[in-house]
């Protein structure tokens, strides 16, 4: 390729170069804005002020000392991480089982466990909560897990990545006298970590997010979780901005921290990469 040809191939990319740069802005600026204004006074964020102040550790203090801050992100951090190890173990396990030994009848009960998928969150919360409520589970971690530690979507992400699970390593690990128990654990784990890093990123992010139903579920305050946290600093009779975004962007940590570890395990599980 001569230097002329490569020049106007690059002229005709830079209309291309122009949007992505500014898709690019548009994506990162709410990021931005959020941990400028966490570092300005709610005056200066009200005003429209979009670069660094001097404030952050005054906003700090004001969220630690006006509200129970450590309190609830050890709550978020405890229910969420319970969440997911718990809906990976099930999910994974169900997973397992409906791809390599499916048959017609596990086949149909899947394909109601996809119905499923259809039904909105609202449509199922007042007999969720009924139950809860029966079962004398308010206020505790397992009122927050139990609707969640078997979701139709990981138990179809699971039974998808299981397809490409090597099923002569099965049949090997069978003739050496392994049970279906231990093949689970020595043999499919191993080979399907991205799913599991996928899904276990997927569950955090959805848990450590939940709102609604632990509003419905956590009426103490002790048990209140970071997203509970911030609506109710919003939803005072005056909002400090300042104070609001520092509790978003500690609230926003976690799950950004999470996803940029586990980002390249995360796309190999999401295309259904088996190692």
């Amino acid at each position: 390729m001569t230097k002329k040809n490569s020049s106007a191939i690059q002229r005709r990319l830079i209309p291309t170069y122009i949007f992505l740069v500014i898709v690019s802005f548009i994506s990162v600026f709410p990021l931005y804005w959020m941990i400028a204004a966490a570092t300005n006074r709610s005056v200066d964020i009200a005003r429209g002020k979009i670069t660094f102040g001097v404030y952050a550790i005054e906003n700090f203090q004001k969220l630690a000392s006006q509200n129970d801050l450590w309190g609830a992100l050890g709550n978020s951090f405890f229910y969420s991480i319970v969440q997911t190890v718990i809906a990976l173990f099930v999910c994974s396990l169900a997973g397992f089982g409906f791809e390599l030994y499916h048959d017609k009848a596990k086949d149909k009960v899947f394909s109601i466990l996809l119905l499923a998928m259809m039904i909105p969150q609202v449509a199922t919360m007042i007999p969720l909560f009924k139950m809860i409520s029966t079962a004398k589970l308010l206020n505790t971690v397992w009122a927050f897990i139990l609707p969640s530690i078997s979701t139709p979507f990981l138990i179809m992400m699971f039974r998808q990545n299981s397809r490409n699970f090597p099923v002569d390593i099965l049949e090997a690990a069978r003739l050496d006298g392994l049970s279906e128990i231990k093949i689970f654990f020595r043999m499919y784990l191993p080979v399907m970590k991205s799913t599991y890093a996928a899904a276990g990123v997927i569950t955090f992010m959805n848990a450590w997010n939940a709102y609604l139903w632990p509003k419905v579920v956590m009426a103490d305050t002790r048990a209140q979780t970071m997203p509970m946290l911030i609506a109710k600093i919003a939803g005072g009779y005056t909002t400090d901005y300042g104070v609001l975004m520092m509790g978003v962007l500690f609230c926003s940590l976690p799950t950004m921290i999470v996803f940029f570890i586990l980002q390249k395990q995360f796309a190999e599980g999401i295309t259904g990469a088996v190692k």
